[in-house]
């Protein structure tokens, strides 16, 4: 007897559901739950799911972050995403315990499909241009190493998502010192936005000596 596998799609396209729902169940035996990113958690909490496929065309990118990470912490999912984009860089995404497939915009249902079968025999799926990036690695590293402690301390209160009024209180500086700090910071780790220094300093900031 062929086990059942059960997925979930985070997406909030209804017609790429119904598309890979008919696609996926013959091929994989997998019965596939859509759900939109509200109410992914509540259905994780079932149990059983495999695997957690979030499309990236419909799904915001930090919003898509934030899910992996609570998967990471609380469950044995891996995470695919699908309509990876080719135009920001997104590899704060990639977690190399979780993520267990990356496909770009233009991957063809076929491509998915082999990627797929991979990943049920364990492997992981991922271009080689977004593991192979040692060097941008070791530039976020260098500038972490560049950060002043103010910086750090900014950053590390950003996490809990606060605004810059917050932080600065919490500081007790004011909010346009925060937002020099925040400007230098993100400049020298180069990002260019809140959600993407969140995203940085929950993967970096626990390496920067404090």
């Amino acid at each position: 007897m062929f086990k059942v596998i059960n997925w979930i799609l985070v997406s909030r396209s209804q017609l790429l559901a119904d598309l890979l729902d008919t696609r996926w169940h013959q091929e994989f035996l997998v019965k596939l739950v859509k759900v939109t990113p509200e109410k992914v958690e509540p259905e994780i909490k079932k149990g059983g799911v495999s695997l957690i496929v979030i499309d990236l065309a419909t799904v915001d990118v930090q919003n898509a972050y934030q899910i992996q990470r609570h998967v990471e912490k609380e469950y044995a999912s891996r995470v695919v995403f699908l309509h990876y984009p080719r135009q920001i860089d997104a590899r704060f995404l990639i977690h190399p315990t979780v993520t267990a497939g990356i496909f770009y915009c233009d991957a063809s249902l076929e491509d998915v499909g082999q990627g797929l079968t991979n990943i049920l025999r364990g492997k992981s799926v991922i271009p080689a241009q977004l593991i192979h990036n040692s060097g941008d690695e070791q530039s976020n590293l260098e500038g972490s190493d560049n950060l002043t402690i103010r910086e750090r301390e900014v950053l590390q209160v950003l996490l809990s998502g606060s605004t810059n009024v917050n932080i600065a209180s919490q500081l007790f500086v004011s909010e346009s010192t925060i937002k020099t700090h925040l400007y230098r910071a993100f400049r020298k780790i180069g990002v260019s936005s809140r959600g993407q220094a969140i995203a940085w300093a929950q993967t970096h900031l626990h390496e920067v000596h404090r």
